[in-house]
């Protein structure tokens, strides 16, 4: 009899919820309330979506290369007090994530890399010649938050290196990488060949996130003039962001498409590809172009020989098809240095090597110039990076490269012998070559004004020394 009158204790985890139920109820009504039904749903999808990111290192991972790719310079709708930009908020809950785990004990000790003391003199360089640049140019706040995304996208480097540590997630990355470099070609064909009137209707719905709100011209036209062929841009808003993210996902999968197990079946591999291919073909990127063919044709020779005669085709085709005559005499203007764009480009570079012989060893740094009559502009990461960094940070720059190829060179025996690996490994090593060449005519790569662009070469950076060490302990067990 006592016993069906006895109050029996509810567990801890019960109160809990019972607790945070109530409270997000509470916190909904609220936010209907005071900011109405679309402020408040937006927020509890945001709550969402930063549980889930906090509690998986896969899903953070997702939603950092879902932003570089679909909506680079997408920003949170609400402003507090300053704007936070999506990828802000998606790189703070991939590192969140991670410190988390690595709290919890689920992560293993920092695996030690060739190029972890490089990396750090680095971005101990880059730091000190921010620093020095803050005698002759004031700080602002644009500047300061650019910087430290600037710091954090290259310090990624090292946390790449210690979650990715298992073929099987690395194979995850690279099938989402290709998978929503898909994407990206397929959005900038689609609005591509869209009347113009109806794409620019649709990238303006981008406004709310940030996207032109500035006015200025929205679709991109050859030398901006209207009268010129038009250029793909998809969400990257310049035709030459899209052409350089474009150029390392094609040399990422393109050796996806000789595996013996892609990560993506081989048939949808190829339809990736050919969609990347023509986007990057109507950007009217040359930098890119040269970038890719660059990848391509190293790849090539160094593992897929058969595709030489198909490169040699292609080449001979774009030279002479009716329909890639636009292209190829843009690009032969380029080569020549005959149209308006190439001219200015030389002005630029004539006035970078004057800056960097005047402050040779450590540059001006990264909030402006000590001289009126020059600037921080150079279409080259070479030339940028010496600008900003001198001739010092330059050269730790190209050691961090050259000691990623070395390894890379060094461990090429024993990557042959892992099939399921080596096109992974060659992707992301071609990838990078891309970037590096197609860097002699753009900047993207280290200009602190692309968050998402620098943060996508050194995740390349990363991951290519993830698989290079997959590879070693391979081979020592």
């Amino acid at each position: 009899m006592n016993e069906l009158f006895s109050v029996r204790p509810i567990p801890a985890r019960r109160w809990m919820a019972l607790i945070l139920g109530l409270a997000a109820a509470w916190g909904l009504g609220w936010a209907i309330a005071v900011g109405g039904p679309v402020l408040a749903l937006a927020g509890l999808l945001g709550g969402i979506l930063i549980a889930l990111v906090l509690s998986s290192i896969d899903a953070a991972f997702f939603m950092v290369l879902a932003v570089i790719f679909l909506l680079p310079f997408g920003t949170v709708p609400v402003r507090l007090g300053f704007t936070p930009t999506l990828l802000d908020l998606a790189v703070l809950g991939w590192l969140l994530a991670g410190l988390a785990w690595w709290a919890a004990g689920r992560l293993g000790a920092p695996q030690g890399t060739a190029l972890g003391f490089p990396v750090m003199a680095f971005l101990g360089t880059t730091l000190a010649t921010f620093t020095a640049g803050l005698a002759h140019a004031p700080l602002t706040q644009t500047v300061a938050r650019r910087f430290a995304e600037f710091l954090l996208a290259i310090a990624s480097f090292f946390w790449v290196v210690t979650l990715v540590r298992d073929e099987i997630r690395l194979s995850r990355l690279i099938r989402w990488i290709i998978g929503f470099g898909f994407l990206t070609a397929l959005i900038a064909v689609v609005l591509y060949v869209l009347p113009d009137s109806r794409a620019e209707e649709w990238l303006l719905r981008l406004q709310p996130l940030g996207y032109y709100r500035e006015g200025g011209p929205i679709l991109r036209y050859i030398l901006d003039d209207p009268e010129q062929p038009e250029r793909a841009i998809g969400t990257a808003v310049d035709p030459n962001l899209l052409g350089a993210t474009l150029a390392t996902l094609i040399a990422l999968t393109l050796p996806q498409v000789f595996a013996s197990r892609p990560v993506w079946p081989r048939p949808l591999t190829a339809l990736f590809l050919g969609t990347m291919g023509l986007a990057l073909l109507l950007t009217f990127s040359r930098g890119a172009f040269i970038g890719t063919a660059t990848a391509v044709l190293a790849l090539s020779l160094f593992r897929y020989r058969r595709l030489l005669p198909l490169i040699a085709a292609s080449l001979i085709l774009l030279f002479l098809l009716p329909v890639t005559q636009d292209y190829a005499q843009h690009l032969l203007a380029g080569l020549r240095g005959e149209d308006l764009a190439t001219r200015m480009r030389f002005g630029e570079y004539r006035d970078a090597l004057t800056l960097i012989s005047r402050y040779p060893l450590f540059g001006v740094g990264f909030a402006g110039v000590p001289d009126v009559d020059l600037y921080i502009k150079v279409a080259s990461i070479y030339l940028l990076l010496a600008v900003q960094m001198g001739l010092v940070g330059l050269g730790i720059f190209l050691l961090v490269m050259g000691i990623f190829f070395t390894t890379a060179w060094n461990a090429r025996r024993v990557v042959r012998n892992l099939p399921d690996l080596e096109p992974i490994w060659l992707g992301l090593h071609g990838a990078v070559l891309a970037a590096l060449v197609s860097g002699l005519f753009d900047h993207h790569f280290v200009n602190f004004d692309f968050h998402h662009m620098v943060q996508w070469f050194w995740l390349l950076i990363g991951l290519g020394t993830a698989a290079t060490g997959m590879a070693h302990r391979v081979s020592s067990t």
